[in-house]
């Protein structure tokens, strides 16, 4: 019953602040995530520590199926080259700049510890993107930009974080065992949730005019379609996306009207309790790993995050910048690239800023193992956790924080 009432006020808590928020003129997500801070320090709240397992189920498969659904497939499509580029070459560049930056700067951060710290804090986040670019008045490009390299990008950063935890554990890491593994996660996870979606369409093609059934139907299937693909070992990620797209197609062209407004209508409630639980429960977490850094190390911490997302903002500058002259070359060389894939700096510097750390960052971190092979403990476990929290902290509050304010400057 205890825990009962604490997850009530927590969302009575969330509502009221997202209330207020709209009021103010602050984002929603960073309110609530200053609140959460606040609140976890005040000494009568009860420690509640996220499991990572839960996040990865409760949260992301639906807020995943959400952001696919509504991205646009054509917009999706002319995009491709650049949001394959940022969801997966940058990734690993991002991986590959933190562990060089970390390695050398931290005392005792070795290598395949180094790079364990990059993989977690090497992909943007399809929440915080969502959430905080949400009522900007971005372009549609932008967006679909965003959203689907944070979409596509959690599948790279997963790969990534797999082989270097192994290679602490001893296993030696080769290139190209890696390589055939990482388009086996993203073919397998296609393949899922291609299988998937083909059901599902022939099974609401018999039910299309019962409302209720079919919009049951639907909030089901991403948790169904993400256990499925990590039961088999492929992504997880990538099969509730797959879906989402598939269905936003099938949705356009066969759902009657009434079943397209229901649909509506509930998931914009199940999405705005979940984004509002996530960025508070993020906030309610620093507390609790504070107290298991000692206080002499703390500052010191912090000051490497904060070298941290800057290493990552000027590597995610980079990329984008040079994306951008590379299609404008490929253009003017009369290559197929469409002219609707062509941005300018302000988008460049805009999907450069939003490009933030959030909850599938936390969770990567939270769920690393306490032990490694013959009862060791994990090297650096909790410095390691208090990085990446620190890293989505700044990384949420400075680049959020100040994004509205870049947009209104740019007159985007």
């Amino acid at each position: 019953m205890e825990n009962y009432a604490v997850i009530l006020v927590i969302m009575a808590l969330m509502i009221g602040v997202s209330g207020l928020a709209g009021k103010i003129k602050i984002p929603v997500p960073m309110l609530l995530l200053i609140v959460g801070v606040m609140i976890g320090f005040v000494p009568a709240m009860p420690e509640i520590e996220l499991n990572p397992e839960i996040i990865m189920l409760l949260f992301l498969p639906p807020l995943l199926y959400d952001a696919a659904f509504n991205i646009s497939f054509q917009q999706f499509k002319t995009n491709l080259n650049t949001i394959g580029t940022l969801a997966i070459g940058l990734v690993f560049l991002t991986t590959i700049g933190i562990a060089v930056i970390a390695h050398y700067l931290i005392p005792g951060m070795t290598w395949p510890l180094a790079f364990v710290l990059g993989a977690i804090l090497s992909a943007t986040d399809a929440v915080a993107a969502l959430g905080v670019t949400k009522g900007l008045g971005l372009s549609h490009k932008t967006m679909t930009i965003l959203e689907g390299e944070s979409l596509i990008n959690d599948a790279s950063a997963l790969v990534a974080y797999r082989f270097a935890v192994a290679a602490v554990t001893g296993i030696a890491f080769v290139t190209w065992k890696a390589s055939i593994e990482f388009l086996c996660v993203l073919g397998g996870g296609f393949l899922v949730g291609w299988v998937i979606f083909t059901a599902l369409r022939l099974t609401i093609g018999f039910f299309r005019k019962d409302a209720m059934v079919v919009n049951s139907l639907i909030l089901l299937m991403p948790f169904v379609t993400y256990l499925i693909a990590e039961h088999f070992k492929v992504s997880g990620v990538i099969a509730v996306v797959c879906l989402g797209l598939g269905m936003s197609k099938l949705s356009r062209t066969k759902f009657p009207d009434h079943v397209k407004e229901q649909s509506r209508n509930f998931w914009d409630i199940i999405i705005f309790l979940l984004n509002g639980l996530i960025f508070l429960l993020i906030g309610l977490e620093f507390p609790i790993i504070l107290k298991k850094m000692p206080q002499f190390q703390v500052w010191t911490y912090a000051g490497y995050a904060g070298i941290i997302v800057l290493v990552t903002l000027l590597i995610r500058m980079a990329r984008v910048y040079l994306q951008q002259f590379n299609l404008q070359k490929a253009f003017q060389g009369k290559r197929r690239i469409s002219e609707d894939a062509l941005f300018d700096s302000k988008t460049s510097f805009i999907i450069t800023w939003s490009g933030m750390r959030g909850i599938v960052s936390l969770a990567i971190a939270l769920g690393l193992p306490t032990h490694i092979n013959g009862g060791e403990a994990f090297p650096m476990r909790n410095e390691i956790i208090f990085l990446s929290v620190v890293v989505v902290l700044i990384s949420l509050l400075g680049q959020g924080l100040t994004l509205p304010w870049i947009v209104k400057k740019f007159k985007l």
